[in-house]
């Protein structure tokens, strides 16, 4: 029987005839380069964007000094809110604003979107500047917490760059368009900011949308959100040109910055050895998107040049002539034409 025993090595069999079991196979590993994973970015530019946000509030409130440019604490429209606990920076009275905050003088004077500046002192930097100043508390907490809850996802997944360019850009969209159709009151927020990451959001969606599992619901929910701060615009003293200037710029900007890899090439690792997919990182549908929102965003840019501000005071000033006047003006001149041609 001890001789019937071979050696396992050269393949023979134990002495009770069974032979040895087969040894398990290693799993395989497959090689993934870092560079290849998708980066998770420490999101900073947000939380510094909301500090500097209200560092500039607090600011705007010590210029404003309600107590000193009221007589005895009280104005015309009423007395300084919490005066004797803030001091130097006690609202305005709510019939002036409501909002909790400075007086119109006071933004004005810090770079708020002035219209007439604009166009006829050449204030440019007011486009850029208004984008950090808020008429009030309410006003600024909506809007930052607007931004953590957007702003912040979003700069985990692309990072800070791509992030602080919408944001900035689409801020200076809106301050474009609600200053070539609001003029008789000034502006100031970072709603259009704001509103150009809503819009990243929607043009990321589209271009990355092998990414997502439920893209129905996805994109239900994002558009019941835009729907609704777009609604918010209708009310009163609420900017909605500067909304849709922001939303339309970051709704380009997002086809052009926030392009990811298709599912398939994420996934290609850790996908069965038998299972097929593209060698290409990007698809097609994604490169003509892009090249379609970069030609808009050319043509937008090439299209508005320092004199848009003043064609737009032109066509403004021209004078309206009523239909009946026009007739009777026109049939006076025929028949001056017709009396000297006889």
């Amino acid at each position: 029987m001890a001789a019937a025993r071979y050696d396992v090595e050269k393949g023979a069999w134990n002495g009770d005839g069974r032979h040895p079991p087969a040894p398990a196979p290693a799993p395989v590993q497959y090689p993934r380069r870092e560079e290849e994973r998708e980066r998770e970015w420490v999101p900073w530019f947000v939380p510094v964007v909301v500090a500097a946000n209200i560092a500039l509030f607090a600011v705007a409130m010590y210029v404003n000094n309600c107590p000193a440019h009221a007589a005895g604490g009280s104005s015309r429209r009423g007395a300084c809110v919490a005066r004797g606990f803030l001091r130097r920076f006690s609202f305005q009275p709510l019939s002036e604003n409501p909002l909790l905050g400075p007086s119109s003088a006071t933004l004005q004077k810090l770079g708020a979107l002035v219209w007439d500046k604009v166009v006829h002192e050449h204030q440019g930097w007011r486009l850029v500047t208004c984008i950090w100043l808020h008429a009030g508390v309410l006003h600024l907490l909506a809007n930052m917490l607007s931004l953590v809850f957007i702003g912040l996802r979003l700069e985990q997944q692309f990072g800070y760059l791509r992030i602080g360019a919408i944001y900035i850009v689409s801020g200076v969209g809106g301050s474009v368009l609600s200053s070539l159709f609001i003029r008789n009151n000034i502006s100031v927020g970072a709603s259009g900011a704001l509103f150009g990451l809503l819009g990243a959001m929607l043009s990321e969606l589209f271009t990355n949308w092998t990414i997502y599992s439920n893209k129905a619901a996805a994109l239900f929910t994002l558009l019941v959100v835009i729907a609704i701060n777009l609604a918010i615009g209708i009310l009163p003293h609420v900017d909605n040109f500067a909304h849709i200037g922001g939303f339309l710029t970051g709704f380009l900007l997002g086809f052009i910055l926030l392009m990811r890899p298709h599912y398939g090439w994420m996934q290609r690792y850790v996908l069965p050895s038998d299972v097929k997919y593209t060698s290409k990182k990007f698809l097609v549908y994604q490169w003509v998107l892009l090249a379609v929102a970069s030609i808009l965003v050319i043509l937008g840019v090439r299209g508005w040049d320092g004199d848009a501000f003043q064609r737009r005071e032109r066509e403004r000033s021209l004078p309206v002539v009523p239909l009946p006047q026009l007739r009777s003006n026109l049939e006076m001149e025929l028949r001056e034409v017709s009396i000297s041609g006889a």
